[in-house]
């Protein structure tokens, strides 16, 4: 099967972080290719910065479409256009984020999410909320740190990602960790071993969704919630 996954940054250093955490956890029989637009925002951290992300992502959802491909991922722990890549997409398309809290929310009571800065704590407290896991849903702790830096500095996320996440354990109830950055991708299994709590990596996840999902033979309602967009022209 052939699945693309989108960074939908511009980002050149975490696409090849991203590829290079996915590539030794894909199955044998995956084509995968790892890509990133060319305009855009160089790392996504505001709504104003996803706002930007969401046409040169559809531009690669076309294109994956158009290519062959059987699934597609997209790599950024907002889900930027995920509706809209949905309703123009005769394949599947994974979020990172919606994929991993829906998983998170299987295998414990309670999880909650490491997210680079302060400033996105509300952010995803209300994308918790959209996927209805408000009952799962312990905390979201920030690292302090920017999202270039999740990928450039592993050694500094994985020390702060352990001490927010000793705290969200012993002081939030979380029995379960999530990631919130695609630039940790890889990071899991050190800081999962180290603090002897479930960690997940949204990026994997959703990979191994895509699989299982085209295995099935499953794909997106298109009757309603997803439809494909009537032909219009746009000036």
């Amino acid at each position: 099967m052939k699945i693309m996954v989108i960074n939908p940054n511009t980002s050149v250093s975490m696409t090849d972080h991203i590829r290079n955490a996915l590539m030794p956890i894909k199955r044998s029989d995956t084509d995968l290719t790892v890509v990133c637009p060319d305009k855009g925002p160089e790392t996504i951290e505001s709504a104003y910065d996803e706002a930007h992300a969401v046409p040169p992502t559809l531009v690669l959802v076309k294109q994956a479409n158009q290519g062959g491909y059987h699934a597609i991922v997209l790599a950024c722990f907002s889900d930027p256009g995920l509706r809209a890549a949905r309703e123009i997409s005769d394949i599947p398309v994974i979020g990172i984020e919606e994929a991993s809290l829906h998983m998170a929310a299987m295998l414990g009571a309670r999880f909650s999410i490491m997210t680079p800065r302060r400033a996105r704590i509300p952010a995803k407290q209300k994308e918790v909320q959209v996927c209805g896991l408000d009952h799962f849903f312990a905390s979201v702790r920030s690292l302090d740190l920017t999202v270039a830096e999740t990928d450039s500095d592993p050694v500094r996320t994985k020390q702060r990602v352990m001490e927010e996440a000793a705290k969200a354990v012993q002081e939030d109830g979380a029995e379960v960790i999530i990631l919130g950055c695609a630039g940790m991708a890889g990071y899991a299994p050190e800081i999962e071993a180290r603090l002897n709590v479930k960690v997940i990596d949204p990026a994997a996840v959703a990979l191994k969704i895509a699989e299982a999902v085209v295995d099935l033979g499953l794909s997106h309602s298109k009757i309603g919630f997803y439809a494909t967009p009537p032909p219009k022209r746009f000036k």
